[in-house]
């Protein structure tokens, strides 16, 4: 007996969820009855599985199993930026919705993030990003730092959602893009931020933050983006220098 393909088990699961089986709220049979079911390895169960979260129909907790948590499977972004023209796409197909603007100055917290000095003067614009369905949870929340002189971006930006700000800045300023700092790490969801995006408070996310630099390498805009971690990943492609 061949042993079955992880998108095999995968694909079996998935018409249980759908068909009612595995109800919404129920929990899935454990990794190691699933792989005495299948009568294949963990490692490949684990895979099937992986394959369920990342279509958002089930969340997995260490030591609390696997919930099944949609009957069918989410759209989230899954994006792949390996440039600024990439970046510009991203802005178009998850729209803005700002939620507030103000000016601040940098604690010492966030200047370490912007990589500024702390007292540095910004304008803040405050959004909720989602994939143009307002009826799926948002895909992030983005905090970005403007330079004050542009304060009239702000409304631009409302007008404007599915525009990134950098490129409104390019537009109407002149100040285009040479290059962006990426920096993605694993954050813990504040209560603050779960009440923004709709998750449990204490669950894992990504947090990216891009600086965006001009021909002279000075940071003009800083972006900060919370994204809950079922919803959101990045990817990128490598290549070999042929230098």
């Amino acid at each position: 007996m061949n042993r079955p393909h992880f998108a095999d088990i995968a694909r079996e699961l998935t018409e249980g969820i759908a068909s009612g089986r595995f109800p919404v709220g129920s929990y899935l049979p454990t990794e190691l009855e699933l792989r005495d079911l299948y009568q294949t390895s963990r490692h490949t169960v684990r895979a099937a599985l992986q394959e369920l979260q990342d279509k958002g129909l089930v969340s997995r907790r260490k030591n609390a199993g696997t919930r099944v948590e949609a009957t069918e499977p989410k759209n989230n972004f899954r994006p792949t930026l390996a440039s600024v023209d990439d970046l510009v796409q991203f802005g178009s197909e998850h729209l803005r919705i700002v939620q507030s603007v103000q000016h601040v100055e940098a604690t010492a917290r966030i200047a370490k993030t912007l990589q500024c000095a702390a007292g540095t003067s910004w304008l803040r614009i405050s959004s909720l990003r989602i994939d143009g369905d307002a009826d799926n949870p948002p895909v992030g929340w983005t905090d970005v730092y403007i330079d004050p002189a542009y304060t009239d971006i702000a409304e631009t930006a409302k007008d404007r959602p599915d525009t990134l700000i950098s490129s409104l800045i390019e537009s109407r300023y002149g100040r285009s893009i040479a290059e962006i700092e990426q920096q993605v790490r694993a954050v813990i969801v504040s209560a603050t931020m779960a009440k923004r995006l709709s998750v449990e408070a204490g669950t894992a996310a990504l947090e990216v933050v891009r600086r965006y630099l001009d021909e002279d390498g000075a940071a003009f805009e800083v972006s900060v983006s919370t994204h809950p971690a079922e919803r959101f990943s990045v990817s990128m492609r490598l290549t070999r220098s042929r230098e």
